[in-house]
C-alpha cells in the first residue's frame, strides 16, 4: 500500500485485474466514482473503501 493509506491507480489496476487506462476510461464515462485527488501533483488516491466498491461494481468482491 502507499504511503498514507492510499492505493495508485497502478496498484488499483493489478488489484483489479484490469488495465489502468480502463479505470481512466470508466471514470470519465460514469462507472466508477471519481477518486480523491492528491493536493500536490493530483494524482488518483484511492482508498480500502474504494477498491471494495469497485470490486462490487465489476462483482468481483
Amino acid at each position: 500500500m502507499a504511503k498514507n493509506n492510499y492505493f495508485t491507480v497502478d496498484e488499483i489496476a493489478k488489484e483489479l485485474g484490469i488495465s489502468k487506462q480502463t479505470i481512466i476510461r470508466y471514470e470519465s464515462r460514469n462507472i466508477f466514482p471519481k477518486p480523491k485527488r492528491n493536493p500536490i501533483n493530483h494524482w488518483r488516491q484511492y482508498t480500502v473503501k474504494d477498491m471494495k466498491a469497485l470490486k462490487k461494481i465489476l462483482g468481483i468482491g
